[in-house]
């Protein structure tokens, strides 16, 4: 018999404003510990609220919930210490060496020998050969791994994430998400923001936040089929033309451009049918039915969202 799952984080109804806006609403989930939970949404949805609020960095305004066995109202403090935090903006000293950095983070913990937790967290992250560069001197990618390494140092049980991997190349970003995976099969918790599709299906499971609200979680696999998007792919000449006009008939939910074809969606399959058959036979159109993918999903949350701070 397999032992239940441990539970890292749970939470029920977390919600929080700022003045009059209400920034987070309502909201309940739960992490299991090393797992990579990823939180997916449009800018200013409430993606870093939250993730704030359920590792006890910032306080609701109500709710309740547990993150590593602690309350998050009562025992935030026990929490803080067990958590690595990387922002989307390198907060790092520019003018500091990749070595020097490292001992810094190691000496602000209380980490003993610092010198010697900086040269293994230097050997582990492949940075052996660069640790007297200047970190102002570093590329996005290698930024990325310092700033990474500095996170794990103090050995956390739970890492944050906040969109890590913006402007930082394809390769780059591939050997930032191999490091990640190794570390939660070590039973490290990731929370982690992002706007990349390809990144999201890396997690094991994802939530959709818009505008405060919980709009839809589990795999990726899960979220897709909880659309029920059944979506077409049309290629062809005068797309941008026909985009206007597919999203100008009932029927058709959402309406896309991926590289030199449209993605055409829609929930209710006879009105979906009835919308697009004028240009079905029409040849100057190629017609392909495809299983919606995550992108179209998100495209579909984010165009039924409604802003609140509007």
């Amino acid at each position: 018999m397999t032992a239940a799952p441990e539970i890292a984080i749970e939470v029920e109804g977390l919600t929080k404003s700022f003045g009059d806006k209400t920034v987070v609403k309502d909201l309940s989930m739960h992490v299991e510990r090393g797992q990579i939970y990823g939180f997916l949404g449009p800018n200013g949805s409430g993606k870093t609220t939250t993730i704030r609020m359920l590792c006890g960095l910032l306080t609701p305004d109500a709710g309740h919930g547990t993150c590593l066995g602690y309350d998050i109202l009562t025992e935030s403090d026990k929490i803080k210490p067990r958590v690595g935090y990387m922002t989307q903006r390198f907060s790092l000293y520019q003018d500091l060496s990749i070595r020097e950095n490292l001992e810094f983070v190691a000496r602000l913990y209380g980490l003993a020998n610092p010198k010697r937790q900086a040269r293994e967290a230097i050997a582990r992250l492949g940075l052996s050969g660069r640790e007297e560069q200047l970190a102002g001197e570093l590329s996005g990618g290698w930024k990325q791994r310092l700033a990474l390494g500095a996170c794990i140092l103090p050995s956390p049980d739970l890492l944050l994430l906040d969109e890590p991997t913006a402007g930082v190349d394809p390769k780059a970003r591939r050997d930032f998400w191999n490091e990640i995976h190794g570390l939660a099969a070590d039973g490290l918790t990731v929370l982690v923001s992002t706007h990349y599709m390809d990144e999201a299906e890396r997690c094991h499971e994802i939530a959709y936040i818009a505008y405060g609200t919980l709009l839809a979680r589990g795999t990726v696999e899960e979220v897709i089929a909880s659309a029920n998007l059944e979506t077409w792919t049309v290629s062809g000449p005068d797309l941008h033309d026909l985009a206007d006009k597919l999203l100008a008939a009932d029927g058709i939910d959402m309406v896309a451009p991926f590289g030199s074809s449209l993605h055409v969606a829609g929930r209710d399959h006879g009105a979906l049918e009835a919308a697009i058959a004028p240009w079905r036979g029409d040849t100057r159109f190629t017609w392909t039915s495809s299983g919606a993918t995550l992108e179209d999903v998100f495209i579909d949350l984010m165009s039924r969202s409604q802003d609140n701070f509007q």
